[in-house]
């Protein structure tokens, strides 16, 4: 064995080849036209979300409070993958630093359980809304919106920290080749000369746990809001109550549908060339839909961005 084939087995490789999406190069230069555009509203969509409740008074409620949370999570975790698989659309070897994956893991993973997380508390915050509207400003207070945010943190902080430890305490004696367009934790674990089998069952356990618990955080203050709902007498507050949680539940199926799809399957079950376009689904047009859903049916976010319209460029101006 020579020192080279030495280190490669007992250490870790200086590099991943990304097999990416396609090898055909007709393809690879169409799928960049295309995702190039649907990165570019995914970024700035987010961030125009995060800029207009900021410099909106009337949009500094907790509830904006968690959707810009939301849409700053959604512009770094695309932004963790994104332009690097843009990149890599035009290249003819596509390759990631041994280093560089490891970051890209921890960032995915961790923003995307964040992500899990703030929606539940954005579920409650819908519920206290709806189902206690006098008491709404007293009971979402600052501090407990803060917490809530650091809670969704944290979460997705430990499951990043876990995913990430025991994946690459892997050794990766075999091929370098991930069967994917960035550092996900199935094409690792398919190339890795160890038994994964313990990485399985915490990929399910940690998944199956973040996504349960939360899903179930959801359903219970839906639960609540469609009793609150039937209790309102009139017609208008009822619309009004669905139009506010539609979006919001929108985004929810969008999201826990694929992350579903993704991560709480046997290994067994895995087909990572058809995964490979779940996974864009959710790296990158959840992230670009998510600004289009919860301002296209957003009376309050319409309003905001004609009055800030209106401070920026004036009123329009009319025919004579």
């Amino acid at each position: 064995m020579t020192p080279e084939n030495f280190t490669w087995t007992w250490g870790a490789p200086t590099e991943f080849i990304l097999l990416g999406i396609t090898d055909r190069w007709d393809l690879r230069l169409t799928l960049f036209l295309i995702f190039l555009p649907v990165y570019l509203v995914s970024l700035l969509g987010n961030a125009g979300m995060v800029l207009l409740i900021h410099i909106d008074a009337q949009l500094h409620t907790p509830m904006y409070f968690f959707l810009a949370n939301l849409s700053l999570l959604d512009a770094c975790y695309s932004s963790a993958i994104g332009p690097k698989m843009l990149v890599d659309q035009l290249l003819p070897r596509t390759s990631i630093p041994y280093a560089a994956c490891v970051l890209q893991m921890f960032l995915f993973t961790g923003l995307a359980d964040a992500e899990c997380c703030l929606l539940a508390a954005m579920a409650y915050d819908r519920y206290v809304a709806i189902g206690n509207p006098l008491l709404y400003t007293t009971a979402m207070s600052r501090r407990l919106c803060l917490v809530l945010l650091g809670a969704s943190g944290l979460g997705g902080a430990v499951s990043a920290v876990v995913h990430t430890t025991f994946t690459f305490r892997l050794s990766f004696c075999g091929s370098r080749e991930v069967n994917s367009f960035f550092c996900d934790i199935p094409p690792l674990l398919a190339i890795s000369c160890n038994d994964t089998s313990l990485n399985e069952l915490l990929l399910f356990a940690v998944c199956g746990f973040i996504q349960t618990a939360t899903v179930s955080a959801i359903a219970v203050s839906y639960g609540f809001i469609a009793g609150a709902v039937i209790r309102m007498r009139s017609a208008e507050s009822r619309w009004r109550a669905a139009s506010t949680c539609g979006s919001h539940l929108t985004g929810v199926a969008m999201l826990y549908g694929t992350l579903i799809f993704m991560y709480l399957r046997p290994s067994s079950s895995y087909a990572l060339d058809t995964d490979k376009m779940a996974s864009v689904f959710y790296t990158l047009v959840i992230p670009a839909l998510n600004p289009l859903v919860y301002s296209l049916r957003n009376k309050e976010v319409k309003e905001a961005l004609r009055r800030t319209w209106s401070r920026c460029c004036g009123p329009p101006r009319r025919h004579q």
